[in-house]
């Protein structure tokens, strides 16, 4: 695993991005298409947690979880890429009174885990 760029302006260098579990993503989907369906509009929001996680904090949790070591190396920023990208919820809370109830980094990284060994997840290319 590649970590591209250790010199953001984070707390721990890396990038930050905002995770959202599957499952809160379908829910979400799900509301919006019953609100657009109620209200006869069409709807634009932004689904995520509002809250952002490091590429590193990404991996210590997956390490944490999975109790394997990743072999991880760093280089460089790819072009473009910001320091730290979240995204605004308030107006799918506020439209569509929805809340992520599966995002938190560990659930998110738990879940896919369990999926991953029941042998679930597609066969690397």
């Amino acid at each position: 695993m590649t970590i591209f760029g250790t010199d953001y302006d984070t707390p721990d260098g890396t990038p930050v991005r905002d995770f959202i579990h599957v499952t809160d993503l379908a829910v979400a989907h799900v509301q919006a298409l019953d609100y657009i369906q109620t209200q006869d509009t069409h709807l634009i929001v932004n689904l995520g947690t509002g809250q952002g996680y490091s590429v590193r904090q990404v991996i210590e949790t997956v390490e944490q979880v999975t109790g394997q070591k990743l072999a991880v190396q760093t280089g460089p920023r790819r072009p473009g890429d910001p320091p730290i990208l979240v995204a605004d919820v308030t107006r799918a809370r506020k439209m569509l009174g929805w809340q992520p109830q599966y995002s938190d980094l560990p659930t998110i990284i738990e879940t896919a885990w369990r999926w991953h060994q029941k042998g679930m997840a597609p066969a690397a290319v």
